[in-house]
């Protein structure tokens, strides 16, 4: 592992903070309550902005807009096409500002500046225009009765949305959430991570500025406790979409269901499996997997983080892997030539210290990595271990920071049993030759979403979301555009008909 903290000679841009406040009803406004929080920069710990700190009264305001907009608004009445045009300037706008968000998140969030410009930012515009493509093909179907009845659906928009939005991915989960609710007349109010509020909220003026109407889209970034049990537990809402921990997603379902029994889609932790089989070419595979575990300093949900190479490559798959995770670059996440930048908080390095210090207390063996990096912020060494038992933490547990887990398997049912065992399922990873093994392990693995011979191969029209403890619903493609509506059956009866 080569440091790079204390490096120069790159560019770091000047980064403005312009908006703070909660935005409701298309006006930037104070909590009710007139508290802030602090937003810091992980690269230093130092505190960057107070941030207004919405609560119930501020989420009950912004409900109120959405509802408002909602029920009375142009936003669910206007022509599909017509909300496609105005997310299509939302998009170019989005464009038109892309160095200037990918700064806000790596000071918001230790992002690499980089992969902002390139993949994040653009990535959050072009779902944009995916989902306008699809605003004015939203349509229900005839339906053959067998009386003399006219039958037909309705597919219609559910209603006023509340996004709980993650911190480890704050643009891309903002338009995975947002756009596909836009595209379907909804109305909503997002809560962004306390941890990263900084995009979400230029995203708001820049959707206002695109010609959403006021009240359609309000951003209140708050805490969970309070501004995120207010949204899951509010009558007027009417569904909720969440990423994040599984422990939080069974408190926003538990409120769900003692309110009003809002629909809910959740899309929760990982422990995703990589295998690994002998035939796969040894260099594609490590550099697959070092991607795969390492990328966004492990803050991802669907990390590689429990790698299964078979035993013939098994001593060659270790002793490359330690050498790429040695070679990787960690420092200042506006340095083009850094890999990884910090984790998110100091409450999330401090984590992800204590699972290090679990897995060798357990008996794994540290190969490489394993401490603190740097002598300021929150920089963690790309680490491995080996030797990993499966009922260790470090192999049950989602540690959501950038530590390898390394085991041995024998046959093809080996594999299966092993990568399946584990309480989440969100995606998996087949890296193999022989088309028959990859057909056997894609459809054995419970996992929402496999790989073969790629990782990350996320794409506009890939659903994307898990099972088991993983959770339920998709972000992208149509399937996400249907989970914000509902659909309406009517039937009216026919006379004198000639057939049916």
């Amino acid at each position: 592992m080569a440091a790079a903290n204390g490096e120069k000679g790159f560019e770091v841009p000047e980064v403005e903070i312009k908006y703070t406040k909660l935005f409701i009803n298309g006006q930037f406004v104070d909590a009710a309550s007139g508290k802030t929080f602090e937003t810091r920069d992980p690269r230093t710990g130092e505190v960057i902005a107070r941030i207004a700190e919405g609560d119930k009264a501020d989420i009950d305001l912004a409900v109120k807009a959405a509802r408002e907009a909602f029920d009375n608004g142009p936003w669910p009445r206007m022509p599909g096409c017509a909300r496609g045009r105005i997310l299509n300037k939302f998009a170019d706008l989005v464009d038109s500002h892309i160095e200037e968000l990918a700064a806000l998140d790596t000071v918001d969030a230790g992002k690499l500046f980089m992969m902002g410009k390139l993949v994040d930012i653009p990535g959050g515009a072009n779902l944009l225009r995916y989902y306008a493509g699809a605003a004015d093909k939203i349509h229900g179907e005839t339906l053959k009765m067998t009386r003399p009845l006219h039958g037909y659906t309705l597919k219609e928009p559910l209603g006023v949305v509340g996004h709980i939005v993650p911190w480890n991915y704050p643009t891309t989960m903002f338009f995975f959430k947002v756009s596909p609710a836009l595209a379907a007349g909804c109305t909503m109010v997002v809560k962004p991570a306390e941890q990263t509020p900084l995009s979400a909220l230029f995203y708001a003026q820049l959707a206002k500025q695109a010609g959403i109407p006021d009240g359609v889209l309000n951003v209140v970034p708050g805490f969970g406790p309070t501004a995120g049990a207010a949204m899951s537990s509010h009558m007027d809402v009417d569904k909720i979409s969440f990423t994040g921990s599984t422990e939080v997603g069974r408190l926003v379902m538990e409120a769900a269901a003692k309110s009003n029994l809002k629909s809910v889609s959740l899309e929760l932790g990982g422990k995703s499996p990589i295998i690994v089989f002998d035939d796969a070419d040894l260099d594609m595979a490590v550099n697959l997997v070092n991607m795969a575990t390492y990328t966004n300093k492990g803050e991802i949900c669907v990390a590689g983080s429990r790698i299964y190479v078979q035993e013939g490559i098994y001593d060659a798959f270790v002793k490359k892997s330690i050498e790429v995770a040695k070679k990787s670059v960690v420092g200042d996440p506006f340095n083009p030539h850094v890999h990884q930048g910090p984790q998110v908080d100091k409450d999330q390095y401090e984590k992800v210290l204590k699972y290090i210090e679990v897995g060798k207390r357990e008996g794994a063996t540290l190969l490489t990595g394993g401490k603190p990096c740097g002598d300021k912020g929150y920089y963690i060494e790309p680490t491995i271990f080996t030797d990993v038992k499966e009922d260790m933490a470090i192999a049950q547990e989602e540690i959501f920071g950038p530590v390898m887990s390394l085991m041995k398997f024998k046959t093809v049912e080996e594999a299966i049993q092993k990568a399946n065992n584990t309480r989440y399922g969100l995606a998996a990873g087949v890296v193999t030759k022989n088309i028959d093994i990859a057909n056997t392990v894609s459809r054995s693995v419970r996992a929402g979403v496999i790989w073969i011979n790629c990782y990350f191969a996320f794409d506009n029209d890939c659903p994307f979301g898990g099972c088991k403890m993983s959770g339920f619903g998709k972000d992208m493609g149509m399937d996400a555009l249907d989970k914000y509506m509902h659909t309406k059956t009517v039937v009216t009866p026919l006379y004198n008909t000639p057939w049916l």
